[in-house]
C-alpha cells in the first residue's frame, strides 16, 4: 500500500495560477482609471476652449494649454453653432508603443446658447 498524502507544493501551484490573473486585473483597472482621467482633462480643456471662444481668442490654443503634453497629440477642437466647443482627445494606453483607437470628447458652452 502506497498512499500519497503530501500536498506541500499545492500553495505554490495556486499562487502561480492566481498571480497573473491579479496582475491582469490590476492593469485593466489602471487603464480604466487612465481613461476616466483623460475624460476629466478633456472636459476641462473644453471649458477652457469655450471661455477663450467667448472672449474672441483661439479655442484650439486654449484647449491645448489646458492639456498635458501627452494628450496634445490627438487633440481635435471644433466650434459648433450656438457657442459650443467640442474637444476630442485620444485615450492613452499603458503600453506606449501601441496607439489607442479610443477617443473621448467633451462639449462646453458659455454665455447665451440658442
Amino acid at each position: 500500500m502506497c498512499r500519497i498524502s503530501s500536498q506541500s507544493g499545492q500553495a505554490s501551484v495556486e499562487a502561480v495560477a492566481v498571480v497573473p490573473a491579479l496582475i491582469l486585473a490590476a492593469l485593466i483597472a489602471w487603464q480604466l482609471v487612465l481613461a476616466s482621467h483623460t475624460l476629466w482633462l478633456c472636459a476641462g480643456a473644453a471649458r477652457a476652449a469655450a471661455r477663450a471662444d467667448l472672449v474672441g481668442l483661439s479655442p484650439a490654443r486654449a484647449a491645448r494649454s489646458a492639456l498635458p503634453k501627452s494628450l496634445e497629440r490627438g487633440l481635435s477642437v471644433e466650434r459648433a453653432h450656438g457657442g459650443h466647443v467640442r474637444v476630442e482627445v485620444r485615450v492613452p494606453i499603458l503600453v506606449r508603443a501601441w496607439h489607442s483607437p479610443i477617443r473621448v470628447a467633451a462639449v462646453a458652452a458659455l454665455g447665451e446658447t440658442r
